[in-house]
């Protein structure tokens, strides 16, 4: 179990554990003005909880299409101090959106990312790392039908994938609107970016950085402090 400053997060039934992009995308994302919050491929229900304890007025439904996830997500938000806003749905993005014509101001989803390499040997975990369930692309139509006119689409993906994803839903009438890139190390490439996409045109695309070990390891940068103080329990 991963105990976080105001609830803890149960794993033992789920294959892919907490994580440090699930952290960072849950710490990021804006939501001060999102009422209406979906969150794709819940897994552990990790992020669901971190934008309810953000934002108290956020109702937000999470799906997974793993039976084994979705039990975890329902017992780790029962558990929560905010279980009467959040919704577990045991479905797949594309049966979810054509049974329940809901629009949301805020789509979040760790999404797989594996394309071409060879599926895992754990079928829970090739599930969740492998695209071949969750096609980008169908994250993307289904993401547009789910969301309002001025909602948002807020993921994290490797560089690579997160390029790849980047000319997709260009070609889908996405506006980048803000993206974050995270760094390791000062010393290492960048891993991850983290993007806001939205249906909106705007001026310019915010962009920003953050390196996690700025002076050495855990030893973490004022920046990733600042971000994740309120759920990790070793950031004063």
């Amino acid at each position: 179990m991963f105990h976080f400053k105001q609830f803890s997060v149960k794993q033992d039934k789920t294959a892919m554990k907490v994580g440090t992009d699930g952290v960072l995308l849950g710490a990021w994302v804006p939501v001060e003005n999102s009422c209406k919050i979906l969150d794709i491929g819940t897994g552990t229900g990790l992020i669901t909880l971190m934008l309810a304890q953000r934002n108290p007025n956020a109702i937000i439904t999470a799906i997974d299409i793993d039976e084994d996830a979705f039990s975890q997500a329902m017992e780790n938000v029962l558990d929560s101090p905010w279980h009467d806003r959040i919704t577990v749905i045991h479905e797949s993005l594309q049966k979810f959106s054509k049974n329940h014509p809901v629009k949301f101001d805020l789509i979040v989803t760790n999404p797989p990312f594996f394309n071409n390499s060879l599926h895992a040997q754990n079928k829970a975990r090739s599930t969740a790392r492998h695209t071949h369930l969750l096609p980008h692309e169908d994250l993307l139509i289904d993401g547009k039908n789910l969301m309002t006119a001025n909602g948002k689409l807020a993921l994290i993906l490797p560089v690579t994938e997160y390029q790849l994803f980047s000319r997709k839903a260009e070609n889908f009438g996405f506006y980048e609107n803000q993206n974050m890139t995270i760094f390791p190390t000062p010393k290492n490439a960048a891993v991850r970016i983290m993007g806001i996409w939205g249906l909106q045109k705007t001026s310019e695309t915010f962009k920003e950085e953050i390196i996690i070990e700025e002076y050495g390891r855990h030893k973490y940068s004022d920046e990733y402090i600042a971000l994740t103080r309120e759920f990790y329990q070793k950031m004063a």
